[in-house]
């Protein structure tokens, strides 16, 4: 796998509206991993590329409707089999952290790389998640030097008390390990 024009190679590329441009002082300097599946706790599908580009049918499930006029987005998905899907270049910025801080400045999408993990905070992470997001991280980490091993981090470290994703079952001891293989 490689980058060019700031997008994966080999990732399937599907373009997500909720983007905007990063400020022109901003440098990516910062990965952050989340965890997502809809309706919760489900996994395969087609909601969460519905609900990146804003075709989620909220009256198709019950949680949906708490969805109804979000407008989120991410850099990149890893699905539970290890598939790649990119949905904002890494050069504009995704809508992935929300009301955030990192090292005392606010606003993480305006230098930070989102990257959702298919799954939840109580369900361990698929092999195949751990394998595709070592390959993402070392591209990123090679493509963009403000960010470094160091600057990568979970949802909750810079959304603490608001968000607690990728969760307790997210093995950062494994994946810090295989950045380093």
């Amino acid at each position: 796998m490689s980058i060019e024009s700031h997008r994966l190679i080999s990732a399937s590329f599907v373009e997500s509206p909720n983007q905007s441009a990063r400020p022109a002082e901003a440098l990516i300097s910062l990965l952050v991993i989340h965890n997502i599946s809809l309706p919760p706790g489900e996994f395969g599908g087609d909601s969460i590329t519905q609900l990146f580009c804003n075709t989620l049918d909220c009256s198709a499930h019950p949680y949906f409707r708490t969805l109804e006029g979000l407008r989120v987005s991410a850099h990149v998905l890893i699905r539970r089999n290890g598939d790649i899907m990119q949905f904002v270049p890494f050069d504009r910025k995704a809508w992935h952290a929300g009301e955030s801080s990192f090292q005392g400045v606010g606003n993480c999408n305006d230098f930070s790389i989102g990257v959702e993990l298919e799954g939840t905070d109580h369900d361990p992470f698929t092999d195949s998640q751990y394998a595709a997001l070592t390959q993402v991280t070392r591209d990123l980490l090679a493509a963009y030097p403000g960010l470094t091993e160091a600057r990568i981090v979970g949802h909750s470290d810079v959304a603490p008390g608001r968000k607690s994703d990728p969760g307790p079952c997210f093995d950062w001891d494994r994946y810090r390990h295989s950045l380093r293989s």
